[in-house]
């Protein structure tokens, strides 16, 4: 029998981005003894003290080339990067995952659409627009959710137009007009494709957004959904990630709307906040799997040790500064929870300064203790 090479850490990973994801990602990797390098804009990213820390910008080709160049194997932790540089250092034989064109066609949500529509895979019909004026010309699709094209995160950039009224809002720029889907739950599916080709799936997870500012607020792990919604939102996931030929992780956020059918949302070729709570609650956490995936080592099992619950830990209303965690004690002392602080010195309102994972075999007593997360710890200055 022909022996595979012996796995060594004779390498070091590039990260574009020093945000919380990446801060995660080199934790996991730490249990491998892996070796990091981080490049981010803000010279007090959460990453600076557990990497090789460069500040500078990510959307730079130079600075980005300078870079990659000293480094092995390059990720990402988040879209909005110089994917020409990266084009570049995969011809030079720099491994990069997920590939440029993939992190791409994310960029720009209208390519995801159109994506999604050459490819077969289940979304909300949609229209592109080009400018305000054309949006207003569309009135009869209303009601709708609209998309800002480019460098829309975390709920900015998106805002539904629910009738005539609302078309003054719309976005002046190249975007994408989707038709608003009466869904009954928001859910996710993390799936990964390894270097060889190897597909593993997480199982789904349901996601609760703030409705004001567009972020989760809360996620329970598994989803409760009935087994062919398991089956489908399984399914297409896969079914994606083929379609891409990513290497790496990959979120597929999608809606189950009323009549039962499952249709995509959006998609992020990262670590993703729907996976977070992975780390205690999978056998195989999210980071340590896309380690795995762009590393070409095999991918671990993803079964659900115990149900789950995160909370996202966002700076409170009318608090800016330094952060101080009110009610950590109390949280802390409850069974099952889990505090993952995100290493950011300062807060305002609704930054995200971590999260709070909660495991606990019964369902109810679960949401229980969610709710008295929610309610106890904030983050004041």
């Amino acid at each position: 029998m022909q022996l595979k090479k012996p796995f060594n850490q004779n390498f070091t990973i590039g990260i574009l981005g020093g945000g919380q994801l990446g801060r995660m990602l080199i934790q996991s990797g730490i249990d491998y003894n892996l070796s990091f390098s981080v490049l981010d804009s803000d010279p007090e990213a959460p990453c600076k003290k557990l990497s090789d820390f460069h500040a500078g910008k990510l959307t730079d080709y130079d600075t980005v080339m300078k870079f990659g160049s000293a480094c092995d194997i390059i990720t990402i932790e988040i879209e909005n990067v110089n994917t020409k540089a990266l084009h570049d250092l995969a011809q030079t034989g720099k491994k990069v995952y997920p590939q440029p064109a993939v992190i791409e066609l994310i960029q720009d949500k209208r390519k995801q659409k159109e994506f999604y529509r050459q490819a077969d895979i289940p979304t909300s019909e949609f229209i592109l627009t080009e400018t305000k004026a054309d949006v207003q010309e569309h009135s009869g699709f209303l009601p709708a959710v609209h998309k800002l094209g480019r460098e829309g995160y975390d709920g900015r950039g998106v805002q539904i137009l629910k009738n005539q009224n609302d078309l003054e809002r719309a976005f002046d720029a190249p975007g994408v007009l989707e038709r608003l889907i009466d869904f009954e739950k928001e859910i996710s599916v993390i799936v990964t494709r390894s270097e060889q080709g190897e597909v593993k799936t997480y199982p789904p997870v349901e996601m609760v957004f703030h409705p004001e500012h567009n972020l989760v607020e809360y996620l329970f792990s598994p989803a409760q959904v009935n087994g062919n919604v398991q089956d489908r939102a399984d399914t297409i996931a896969r079914q994606v990630a083929e379609e891409l030929k990513i290497v790496g992780i990959l979120a597929v956020e999608m809606f189950v709307a009323r009549d039962g059918s499952v249709l995509v949302n959006e998609i992020a070729p990262r670590p993703h906040n729907s996976g977070h709570q992975t780390i205690e609650a999978n056998i195989t956490s999210q980071y340590e799997q896309h380690l795995r995936a762009i590393l070409g080592l095999p991918l671990g099992e993803t079964d659900i040790v115990m149900p789950s619950a995160m909370v996202n830990l966002l700076g409170e209303p009318g608090y800016t500064g330094i952060a101080r965690y009110q009610g950590f004690e109390e949280v802390v002392k409850v069974s099952g929870v889990h505090v993952h602080l995100y290493g950011k010195r300062n807060t305002k309102p609704f930054r995200k300064m971590g999260h709070v994972t909660i495991v606990d075999h019964d369902i109810t007593s679960l949401k229980e203790k969610a709710d008295f997360v929610k309610r106890t710890l904030k983050v004041i200055a």
